[in-house]
């Protein structure tokens, strides 16, 4: 049974839907109202604030932390400066994802990873025979994300100290800082491709720092932020979401369900020129030869769509939501491969999809076919094969000061 996060009870007070889902776990609000609508419109033109307690978090620390993560991560570490934050995957033996996530540099041998799944034993066992210590900080730390155009301003009204200046700090950087005197880490990190924080707090501070935030917040369009409006705005900035974009390589019942980093549009976060890390000899082999599958966007062509509806007198119909599940990806009536989450975007007015196809199909530019359902026949809409990230701002990366 799901049980609380440290911010529960304020989440659960402002929910009036009372639509939950399980993050690992944990109880989160689906949507706070009726629809989702505002709570997506919030984070692209002010600001949502969203429980992400349910990530799992580990500290290493130890004369051997820096080897052990070096170790773990496809990332070089050596290039992970003190109060920097990088995102990376990391690999089984033969090169295929197990978990992608966040690395939070606190000092050269004290470093905070951030995943989706539990992976305590991974660590465990890749550490063996190193001088580092792991300790699972999962139930220990509350974390909320702030994310929109105005979460900065919000943050500065009510940041009371801080090492870095919020104007200053950049994108994929952190800080330690206080919110009414209590200690918190700020992130300039999130999920929705937009400019955003996460702030990091221990359990028994947590309440305190959401009323903080919510309060100020409210002044500048902030509105509590629920799983499904994040799945349509991650959509958007093109980032993946394990277990549907792909399938953790401890997950899959077969071993054609598994995917590299390569595979899943991770190639710029595999440094192998950096240490030794494992699966870098099967990374290396995949670089040499080419990968079978290469990640995408898909823009389905409307108007063709419209085509279709309207040969039985129907607008065309799809989710006001994100869907998750895939579909077949058609070219010249073969199947080459399957978009796996799909939304409409209302910011641009676009029907978008995450796709991963054949390699030999997936040339930018190129028309494809994707099957959506009319009347409950099967068709197929006309589709483009396009970058994966739709929206990405220039505020998401910009330093003011």
């Amino acid at each position: 049974m799901p049980i609380p996060t440290p911010f529960h009870s304020r989440t659960a007070a402002l929910s009036v839907s009372h639509e939950w889902r399980d993050w690992s776990g944990y109880l989160s609000v689906a949507r706070y109202a009726a629809t989702h609508d505002a709570e997506y419109y919030a984070v692209r033109s002010g600001a949502g604030l969203l429980d992400v307690s349910p990530l799992f978090k580990y500290e290493i620390t130890g004369p051997d932390a820096a080897r052990l993560v070096d170790r773990i991560m496809t990332r070089d570490i050596a290039k992970c400066a003190v109060g920097q934050v990088m995102y990376s995957p990391w690999c089984d033996e033969d090169g295929q994802t197990i978990d992608d996530g966040t690395i939070q540099r606190f000092g050269p041998q004290h470093f905070r990873i951030t995943a989706a799944d539990p992976s305590l034993r991974w660590f465990q066992d890749v550490g063996y025979g190193l001088n580092a210590q792991i300790r699972d900080l999962s139930a220990d730390l509350g974390a909320l994300a702030l994310q929109g155009p105005k979460s900065r301003e919000i943050l500065k009204q009510i940041v009371t100290q801080s090492d870095d200046s919020l104007d200053a700090l950049k994108y994929y950087y952190l800080t330690p800082a206080k919110i009414d005197r209590i200690p918190v880490t700020i992130t300039r990190t999130g999920y929705t491709g937009d400019l955003g924080y996460e702030i990091w707090v221990e359990r028994r501070y947590a309440e305190k720092v959401y009323d903080s935030l919510y309060d100020t917040g409210r002044k500048y369009g902030l509105m509590p932020l629920g799983l499904v409006a994040l799945d349509m705005l991650r959509i958007e900035a093109g980032l993946l979401l394990i277990d549907v974009d792909y399938i953790a390589a401890t997950k899959a019942d077969i071993e054609s369900q598994k995917s590299t980093p390569y595979e899943i549009g991770l190639s710029w976060a595999v440094d192998l020129d950096g240490a030794d890390f494992i699966g870098k000899p099967a990374l290396q082999r995949e670089l040499k030869h080419g990968s079978e599958w290469f990640f995408c966007g898909l823009e389905i062509d409307w108007p063709h769509l419209e085509s279709l509806f309207a040969t039985h007198n129907l607008p065309p119909k799809v989710l006001g939501m994100a869907s998750r599940a895939a579909v077949p990806v058609y070219k010249d009536g073969y199947q080459v491969g399957q978009a796996t989450s799909i939304t409409f975007s209302p910011l641009l007015k676009k029907y978008i999809a995450l796709a991963t196809l054949k390699t030999q199909y997936a040339a930018f530019g190129d028309d494809v076919h994707l099957e959506t359902t009319v009347e409950f026949s099967r068709q197929q809409a006309r589709a483009c094969v396009v970058k994966s990230s739709f929206f990405n701002p220039k505020r998401k990366r910009e330093v003011l000061a």
